[in-house]
């Protein structure tokens, strides 16, 4: 007994070590990929989330890091540093960083918030912040709360000023939000105009979020309307992003379909799945001619859901590797979406291949009975040992009463 758990440890891993090899590869590099990525972008949040919470030390050490590293918020990291610096009262240092900030780049779009916030250092002669103004912003967050429900005429007028101000990125972040949820066409135009690139970067990516979440087909034109105009493919995905929030698959699929740049069409089809997009990316995938790329809607498909259309690629995929894939995600699907359609596929094939990742895919599913069932009516010894021995790897009773039907024989 005591012998028989490490050996099976030792099957596990070597039955389980095909498919993690496939996948682990890729997955490896990309990962590395998305280190390389996001490192900068988890400093920068880091930081605006100090912000928020008035940690104005671990906020500059959050944004000097960010400021150090690759990427294209730099900048804005480099402002937000130069904020929390004039919060804690070191004038010289917040300075100094928003001269940085100039010379390393002239024309930067923090540079009219970079302008202001130095005239307010200048003013300040470095005084340390004053924790009623502190009190004072909470407060003004309770006023806006308030204003969501109040006439808008008067609203938009005010909030128009908070974004316009050196008030915090909470605060603006606020206004905006009850801006994009207002009715008033003035709301709507002030959003767009700030999506457009009328203001910082970190709120135009907050005014694409929104639109999203909130705007209506005005809005998602809008977003269509920056998405055609911008080549800055970081704010392009966060657009794919909004039409995803937004439902709106036809944007999602002509962006999959026409795409020129390779990630975000990546991204559009990524989208797509989430959103639900189903009969989208079966007609994607029809058209398509790149392996690539239907290895990616694939992926898609199954986020979305659609066991329909996986199985039709399980049993139909002429490419060996799109067929795997496919048998693979009906596998994480779940037994109760694919496993018969798994099953009815291991009896009408042929290839050792296809019939082993149905095997797989049905050991994902814990799919006891569905193995019994192959074992019982499979000849070719090498496949029935693969079953038996993913039984006997997995907790299921009909498979345990298969393997004591096997002892007692």
């Amino acid at each position: 007994m005591h012998r028989t758990g490490p050996l099976l440890l030792a099957l596990a891993l070597t039955a389980l070590l095909p498919a993690a090899a496939r996948a682990g590869n890729p997955d490896a590099a990309a990962f590395e990929e998305r280190d390389e990525d996001t490192r900068q972008q988890e400093a920068y949040e880091a930081g605006t989330d100090a912000l928020d919470d008035g940690k104005w030390e671990k906020a500059v050490s959050a944004f000097h890091k960010a400021a150090g590293l690759p990427g294209d918020r730099t900048d804005g990291a480099l402002y937000w540093k130069a904020y929390a610096l004039n919060k804690l009262g070191r004038r010289d240092e917040a300075l100094g960083t928003l001269a940085d900030l100039s010379k390393r780049f002239p024309n930067s779009r923090w540079g009219k918030d970079a302008r202001s916030l130095e005239a307010e250092v200048r003013q300040a002669g470095g005084s340390p912040g004053n924790p009623a103004t502190e009190s004072d912003e909470d407060f003004k967050l309770m006023a806006i709360n308030s204003l969501m429900s109040s006439d808008p005429e008067q609203a938009v007028p005010m909030l128009e000023k908070v974004l316009a101000g050196s008030s915090s990125p909470k605060l603006k972040e606020r206004a905006l939000f009850v801006l994009a949820q207002s009715g008033s066409p003035r709301a709507r135009q002030v959003v767009t105009g700030i999506a457009r690139g009328q203001s910082n970067p970190y709120l135009q990516e907050k005014a694409i979020k929104y639109l999203g979440l909130f705007g209506g087909e005005q809005s998602r034109q809008a977003l269509s309307e920056i998405y055609a105009a911008t080549t800055d493919a970081s704010m392009k995905e966060r657009i794919l992003h909004s039409f995803m929030t937004s439902g709106d698959k036809a944007r999602l699929f002509e962006a999959a379909r026409s795409e020129k740049d390779p990630k975000l069409r990546a991204t559009a089809v990524h989208e797509l799945g989430v959103s639900g997009g189903r009969n989208e990316l079966w007609q994607l995938y029809q058209s398509e001619t790149s392996s690539d790329v239907k290895m990616r809607i694939i992926h898609a498909l199954f986020l979305s859901g659609d066991g329909e259309h996986l199985g039709q690629l399980a049993r139909t995929e002429k490419q060996p590797e799109l067929r795997i894939e496919a048998i693979h995600r009906c596998g994480l699907l779940g037994k109760e979406r694919t496993g018969s359609a798994l099953i009815a596929l291991y009896k009408g094939e042929k290839d050792t291949a296809v019939k082993g990742a149905a095997i797989h895919a049905l050991f994902l599913q814990n799919n006891g009975a569905g193995l019994v069932e192959l074992a019982r009516s499979e000849t070719n010894r090498e496949l029935k040992t693969e079953i038996v021995h993913k039984l006997s790897l997995m907790n299921s009773k009909e498979g345990s009463d298969y393997l004591m039907e096997i002892l007692s024989k």
